[in-house]
């Protein structure tokens, strides 16, 4: 199982992070994925790796290059490794490392799950520490993601996932071509398209304590106008020729 966490300056955040999924009672791997974080997180990583061998790996990219492709770099690695089941999640703590394990027991549960998904918008899940705009247009996102794609899923948008190698495997990885939360929405309907179920496990997602926020009004557009390109892929486009 590995965890692929990207990075862009997450010093305040990234030692406690990996203490944390590394200590977790299923034996996790780590690889984080740096994109020339000024504050040297990748340095971070690299100077705790000797006490994690063989559990904790780092991609350093040059600059900041974007979500989607630190993902598509991390999938791509784990598929070239052999994991059977792959996570994302956020190096800030807003998803809680203990949900890792729900996530696997979900996508475990039966052979039909393609991907389990942290959700936030579904029974028992939330939000913590949102203001009632960010929550509004958050919802109202995932409401539009619905209607215009077709995808029977409460959280479009979710970066806390697992996936299973299998799937991962027959998608052709490079028609990904979005960065920010429209990446999150074309994974889930390429997944979906391609005949997999999806299955929604509720998490209380907590706004970041440390750091500041990747969210600019630049991948808010790309996700706004990128549903409908994304509406208009059938599955022979996503499955590998």
């Amino acid at each position: 199982m590995l965890v692929i966490i990207p990075t862009y300056n997450e010093a305040g955040n990234i030692a406690q992070m990996i203490t944390k999924v590394l200590s977790l009672s299923l034996p996790y791997h780590l690889l984080i994925i740096d994109d020339g974080s000024p504050d040297g997180t990748g340095n971070i990583v690299k100077e705790i790796q000797h006490h994690y061998p063989g559990r904790l790996h780092l991609i350093e990219r040059p600059g900041k290059l974007g979500l989607g492709t630190a993902y598509i770099a991390g999938f791509k690695w784990a598929i070239a490794e052999g994991y059977r089941y792959i996570f994302e999640m956020d190096a800030d703590f807003s998803h809680d490392p203990d949900d890792l394990e729900r996530l696997y027991a979900a996508i475990c549960s039966s052979p039909e799950y393609g991907m389990s998904i942290g959700s936030r918008y579904i029974k028992n899940g939330g939000l913590k520490d949102w203001p009632f705009s960010r929550i509004l247009i958050s919802k109202g996102a995932s409401l539009y993601v619905r209607i215009i794609t077709g995808i029977p899923v409460m959280d479009t948008t979710a970066g806390f996932v697992c996936y299973r190698k299998e799937i991962l495997e027959k998608l052709d990885l490079d028609k990904i071509k979005f960065h920010g939360y429209a990446f999150q929405i074309e994974m889930k309907y390429a997944i979906w398209k391609t005949g997999f179920k999806l299955i929604e496990v509720p998490i209380i997602f907590t706004d970041r304590k440390i750091g500041t926020s990747k969210m600019n009004t630049g991948i808010f557009k790309e996700a706004f106008a990128g549903v409908w390109k994304i509406s208009r892929h059938d599955a022979a486009y996503y499955l590998l020729a």
